[in-house]
């Protein structure tokens, strides 16, 4: 005879078991899921034992991070690792180079290091931003149009499980710069755009994705490089703006981030005369914004880093090391690229000497960098498996979201009904500007209209070559036009001649409808687009926007973006049918 209560009893005593044992591990978890900001405020007892360990040299060497490649050359690289193993330093930023040579790299450097090093790079559009065979996601600009954020979440943590599986533990990204000046040649589409509500929403979406997947990040170029029109690599840019208006305005993202849990900042080359008279003062290397600002004013507690020590921006006037040593005594945690790291911690330990900077100062960022190894990881050593790394940092899913974000980006500026309106079986001319071979955008434009033939039109084509295809799509009942910007990146200034854009303008006056795949900004110098039946902007000219941009002339796709910019004087930020 079964006892029925004994078993009762028994059951719900094993259930309770299990019960404490999951809150348990709940709790575990969580408490391993603390946030860097959180964690640096109770500092692991692995800080203090590597920290003791470490002699004065060993802690203001920790300060600073090398610059790597693995597209130069095993001379190259081998030199960057004997800069390592005799400076010890506290990390490396890895520029141009390939996922499998990077990951044999990192483990070649780890090696070296006593201490573990933070390894790095700019991944703003993910790790092909500096690395061959990886994915690229959209562009900010791009981006900056989508209207659902959690797509950008997403992206944060697919970025971030790269960045795990190529041993990387900081990316210096996002770019929460306002592109406030259609004319920046730096910033640009690396913006979200042009509007501070627009532009903190989505970094706080990408920035959380990759902080919750594990990464630090890094919110660039404090206090904001967006309205600029010099280029601070090779350059010092002035901004004459009142310290209101950068206060209301440039900074508005730093301060909506910083309160959100950013885990560290980056500081630009700028000349800022409202916030700091002193001439030809680069903002990283002014005590009054980086400590007086960022961390006083705004009570930034996080990894403030500076830009890159070797443009011009920051060298022109600080020369010799200088720079270095004005970066430090300013507040910066990171000196990012030093164009002689032994020769700037030497100018460290003599200042300290003579109390130009305190080393109490510098031990404080040290334990800030070395908390941040211990949340990423590096407390315990490991070495990255090369085998199948081109695979793993080329998943499926990373790829399905590419393309859902591009979906989401693509932008109907005019032209709803019109493009309803358009008829498969009509005769249609599908024509490619600024290429010189048949595009993915005519091949899946092709697939909704049954009855068309594809023209080709090269930026540089001639009068007789416009003039033949002007002619013979004259029989034609319907006409799509893809405009291509056939650069590596989507800047202003689309290259096309004037025959061709006066092409496009006569077009524009007839029944066509078109696809931009370039920077928005670049609307402005293609006058005619204003009056066409049909325009939808794509931001760039990657496959994955022409595939996005067909399907909606296709009416398989309703578009949802919505222009991040405004471009005079037709066009307004947010406008989107």
């Amino acid at each position: 005879m079964i006892n029925l209560a004994a078993d009762t009893t028994k059951h719900v005593r094993r259930n309770l078991f299990i019960l404490i044992a999951l809150c348990g591990t709940a709790f575990s978890v969580s408490a391993q899921q603390k946030t860097y900001l959180e964690l640096l405020a109770n500092q692991p007892k692995w800080v203090d034992s590597v920290f003791n360990r470490l002699n004065r040299r060993e802690r203001i060497a920790q300060l600073f991070f090398v610059r790597a490649h693995t597209n130069l050359g095993k001379k190259y690289t081998d030199s960057v690792g004997q800069v390592i193993k005799k400076e010890q330093l506290g990390g490396v930023i890895f520029f141009q180079g390939g996922p499998g040579r990077q990951v044999v790299a990192t483990n070649a450097y780890q090696k070296l290091s006593r201490v573990p090093l933070i390894v790095a790079n700019d991944g703003e559009w993910g790790l092909g931003m500096r690395l061959d065979s990886t994915i690229s996601y959209p562009y900010q600009m791009t981006l900056g149009a989508i209207q659902n954020k959690e797509l950008l979440y997403k992206m944060g943590l697919e970025v971030a499980k790269d960045y795990k599986r190529m041993g990387m533990q900081m990316n210096l990204a996002p770019d929460a710069d306002i592109n406030n000046n259609p004319k920046n040649p730096v910033i640009n589409y690396r913006s979200f755009g042009e509007n501070k509500y627009n532009v903190a929403t989505k970094v706080a979406a990408y920035m959380k994705g990759m902080q919750d997947g594990g990464l630090l990040t890094t919110l660039k170029h404090f206090p904001g490089h967006g309205d600029t029109d010099v280029d601070s690599h090779y350059d010092l840019p002035q901004l004459t703006f009142s310290a209101t208006r950068l206060d209301t305005l440039e900074m508005y993202p730093f301060k909506e981030l910083i309160k959100q849990g950013a885990s560290g900042v980056m500081i630009a080359h700028m000349n800022i005369p409202s916030l700091d008279a002193t001439p030809n003062l680069p903002s990283t290397l002014s005590k009054p914004i980086v400590t007086g600002i960022l961390k006083q004013k705004l009570g930034f507690k996080g990894l403030i880093i500076s830009d890159a020590m070797d443009m011009k921006g920051v060298v022109k006037y600080f020369k010799d090391g200088e720079a270095d040593l004005m970066g430090i005594i300013a507040g910066n945690d990171i000196i990012e690229l030093s164009e002689n790291s032994d020769r700037a911690i030497k100018l460290v330990r003599k200042a300290v000497r003579q109390d130009r900077v305190s080393m109490a100062e510098i031990d404080q960022s040290v334990r800030k960098i070395l908390t941040a190894k211990y949340w990423a990881g590096l407390a315990k050593r490991d070495t990255i498996v090369t085998q199948g790394v081109v695979a793993g940092v080329n998943r499926t899913a990373s790829n399905a979201l590419v393309q859902e974000l591009a979906n989401a980006s693509v932008t109907l500026l005019k032209g709803k009904d019109y493009i309803k309106r358009l008829i498969p079986i009509r005769r249609t001319a599908i024509i490619s500007i600024g290429v010189p071979s048949v595009t993915t955008f005519q091949k899946e434009v092709s697939k909704g209209y049954y009855n068309s033939v594809y023209y080709v039109l090269d930026k540089d084509a001639s009068a007789a070559q416009i003039s033949n295809i002007a002619r013979e799509i004259g029989a034609f009942d319907q006409v799509i036009v893809g405009i291509h910007d056939s650069r590596s990146r989507p800047a202003n200034g689309i290259l096309l001649n004037a025959g061709v854009k006066n092409f496009i303008k006569e077009l524009s006056a007839k029944n066509a409808v078109f696809a931009l795949f370039a920077n928005p900004y670049n609307l402005a110098s293609l006058s005619g687009l204003e009056n066409s039946k049909g325009l939808v902007i794509a931001y760039q000219k990657e496959d994955f926007m022409q595939i996005s941009a067909a399907a909606v002339i296709n009416n398989r796709l309703v578009p949802t973006g919505k222009l991040p910019v405004s471009v005079a004087p037709f066009y307004k930020f947010g406008e989107g049918l």
